[in-house]
């Protein structure tokens, strides 16, 4: 019997044209990114119509094999909380069409909104699966009967979960939600960060005046390109209580930088002839206002949030389904500040939410 685990071109070879006309491929990953800015892909694991093996990418192998069944279009891939697998491996196989996500069908059925992949086993086939290896460095070989036992199982039974999830959506009707949810899950601007976009994801940019809001997004840009260009996490780079630092401080030379709280005497040293460009750049005055403190709590705005809340929760109770799943908060605090419902939430959540919540403001 062939060990579960491929790592040579033949097996490959044989595996690729045996999916080569798959109706449906359950897919998985391995990987690690702890040290680099892009996730290395690890092991991949495959299954269709109850085989199921892993794919060894630390051996060498020529993975574009599998391109001609993984990008076909009409070949459905089962994943489960797809966007990290679908980021890990966009490089070798560029964008996965017909993707179908296990956590998110089951959100839509009535289960927790992140409910991972061993709890759905449980709850939908019965079987508990072992949990020893969710700390394996996936680099190290060899690996273990343990280890790639437990990476089989992480596919070998999303074709089932998948057949239950469709029942249950046929029943409750909504399996056009799903096509909604999964119709872009793949696309480049979903899966990667562009840099010029970046400080969206700064929990603090509203606190700043506009000049500082400048210099907070050529920050933030220039710290996810060198990210890039480096493969090296964007913390490595600048943490945000760095970021956040020069921000408010605006330095103007390498001395000024150096008084910022959080930055090390090696980021100065490194980095402080591109931050000070950066500063430069982004043409800050020369007389700024005192850095605003976090504004207080509109009492008004969260009133009408708190309204916007409950209709939220009493409709989520009605259908099911998590409150997360229909609207998040800052949905709610942008319609609570006059922005249309429809152009908040679209599709299913728009049909579902816009009549109560147009009306609520």
């Amino acid at each position: 019997m062939s060990p579960p685990i491929i790592s040579d071109r033949a097996r490959l070879e044989d595996f690729a044209a045996a999916l080569a006309d798959a109706s449906g491929i359950a897919l998985d990953t391995e990987f690690l990114r702890e040290r680099t800015y892009r996730p290395q892909l690890c092991l991949l694991q495959l299954a269709h119509n109850g085989t199921a093996l892993c794919v060894d990418p630390l051996a060498d192998l020529p993975l574009d094999l599998l391109r001609p069944a993984l990008a076909r279009p009409g070949a459905q891939k089962i994943l489960h909380a797809a966007r990290q697998d679908l980021e890990v491996l966009w490089p070798v196989f560029g964008e996965l069409q017909d993707v179908y996500d296990t956590q998110i069908a089951a959100a839509l059925a009535g289960l927790p909104a992140q409910v991972g992949y061993s709890e759905l086993v449980r709850r939908l086939l019965g079987i508990d699966l072992p949990k020893g290896q969710t700390r394996t460095d996936w680099s190290r070989r060899p690996l273990t009967e343990a280890q790639v036992q437990y990476a089989i199982d992480d596919v070998l039974h999303l074709p089932a979960l998948r057949d239950l999830l469709d029942e249950q959506l046929d029943k409750l009707g909504r399996r056009d939600w799903l096509a909604e949810e999964l119709a872009e899950l793949s696309r480049a601007d979903r899966l990667f960060v562009d840099p010029d976009k970046a400080w969206e994801r700064l929990k603090w940019a509203g606190e700043l005046d506009p000049d500082r809001l400048r210099l907070a997004q050529a920050l933030a840009a220039w710290r996810e390109r060198r990210a890039i260009d480096r493969d090296r996490p964007r913390s490595w780079i600048l943490d945000d209580s760095g970021l956040r630092g020069i921000v408010l401080r605006v330095p103007r030379t390498a001395a000024d930088l150096a008084t910022v709280p959080d930055l090390t005497p090696g980021f100065v040293e490194r980095s402080a002839e591109a931050v000070l460009g950066v500063v430069e750049e982004a043409r800050m005055p020369h007389s700024l206002p005192p850095p605003s403190q976090r504004p207080r709590p509109d009492a008004e705005l969260q009133a009408r949030v708190k309204r916007l809340g409950a209709i939220v929760q009493e409709q989520a109770r009605a259908l099911a389904l998590a409150p997360e799943l229909l609207a998040t908060r800052r949905d709610l605090e942008g319609i609570a500040r006059g922005k249309p419902v429809v152009e908040t939430l679209s599709g299913w959540r728009a049909t579902v939410l816009a009549d109560a919540l147009s009306a609520a403001v």
